[in-house]
């Protein structure tokens, strides 16, 4: 008796295709389905009774497609680490090049594991592996993002953005995505391996949590850059850091932030709504597994590493406040080494105040030249 009513709970957490959220417990008469992760039911690793995002990975269908996606994010992996060393030697210090690294590395390791999953279907630790490394990656764009957009609101609102508040809030958000990730992590193992009512039960509630927090994380940046841009009255002009125009910053950044929004709203809203194994919705099928975990990071590393936001979010090393970040706009010596164009209005000025109307002066530097003298303007980043 005790073993028929242990088979009838016999369920765990859809975590080997990339969801945070556990499938709710199955009714206690209905006895689970054969799985590929425990084919017999018998011991820890248990199965599944609910549909999952993506399936049981094949090899005639999904290998190929990981493979493909494996190569993208190798490519671009080895891209962010170009640049990144490339920096390193002009002795500019861009840590979110390293960071995007980390992000392709840990997406081509999942996407890996999935392969391996898909040649040995009935190997648990292999589809554990595949399901945990699925969610480690999307974290690095949130704190990327969360970031990038604080240096974006010390621009427009200096007093505001380098308020000592504001950073502690920043860094205890960040500090929660850690946090949220290590539990997560912790409660996905723990769920493979126990019947325990309330233990599932409360691992549900710990991945639900993360997940959307994580989703309120990914989403955050917008309403910032609505307050502090549209919303708030700036008393000064913008103190404008990098290269390229302010506008594209933004635009950059409202692209990033709304992608990494759908994926995160996809990871969580599917733990809301479980279908039985034998009737998957929509939202189960590999197309939506693959672009909502993968496919959106992609676009977000192509996004930063095309737009060279490594030259549009430079800031000075050890900036502390308030005109920090202007000091260290490129002069016109460093836009021609680097490719950091300023736009047309900031490269020159005529006719400024104390200055003879034949006179062009570059800004951030002494260099006054005579307009009958023909300079080239580098093109400016769009």
């Amino acid at each position: 008796m005790e073993a028929r009513r242990a088979a009838g709970m016999l369920i765990r957490r859809d975590t080997a295709v990339g969801n945070w959220t556990a499938a709710p417990s199955p009714d206690p008469n209905t006895a689970p389905s054969t799985h590929p992760l425990n084919p017999v039911q018998r011991g820890p690793p248990y199965g599944t009774t609910t549909a999952v995002v993506g399936g049981v990975p094949t090899i005639a269908t999904d290998v190929p497609i990981s493979a493909v996606l494996l190569a993208l994010f190798l490519a671009s992996a080895a891209a962010h680490m170009t640049i990144l060393q490339l920096n390193k030697r002009r002795g500019l210090k861009f840590l979110f090049s390293g960071m995007l690294f980390a992000l392709c590395v840990l997406r081509s390791a999942a996407l890996s594991m999935r392969m391996a999953w898909a040649a040995h279907p009935y190997t648990a630790n292999v589809a554990i592996a595949a399901g945990i490394l699925t969610q480690t990656g999307s974290v690095l764009v949130f704190v990327i993002n969360l970031i990038l957009t604080s240096r974006l609101v010390r621009g427009w609102q200096p007093a505001l953005g380098w308020h000592p508040a504001t950073r502690l809030a920043a860094r205890l958000l960040i500090a929660g995505v850690v946090a949220s990730l290590l539990m997560v992590i912790a409660v996905t193992v723990q769920s493979f391996f126990t019947l325990d009512t309330g233990i599932r039960a409360a691992d549900r509630t710990v991945q639900l949590v993360a997940g959307m927090y994580m989703a309120v994380l990914a989403f955050l940046p917008l309403p910032i850059l609505l307050l502090a841009g549209r919303v708030l009255p700036r008393t000064q002009r913008i103190e404008k850091f990098g290269a390229g125009r302010w506008r594209s910053k933004v635009r950059l950044l409202i692209f990033t932030s709304a992608l990494a929004t759908v994926g995160a709203t996809f990871r969580v809203a599917t733990g809301f709504a479980p279908r039985p194994l034998s009737s998957p919705a929509w939202y189960h099928s590999r197309a939506c597994y693959y672009c909502f975990n993968y496919v959106t990071d992609l676009l977000i590393s192509a996004a930063f590493l095309l737009s060279r936001f490594d030259k549009r979010f430079i800031v000075p090393n050890g900036a502390k406040g308030p005109g920090d970040y202007a000091k260290g706009r490129p002069s016109p010596k460093q836009s021609h080494n680097f490719g950091q164009a300023l736009t047309s209005d900031e490269e020159i000025h005529l006719d400024s105040p104390g200055l003879a109307s034949d006179t062009i002066i570059w800004p951030f530097t002494s260099e006054t030249l005579s307009v009958s003298w023909q300079p080239q303007i580098l093109p400016e980043l769009p």
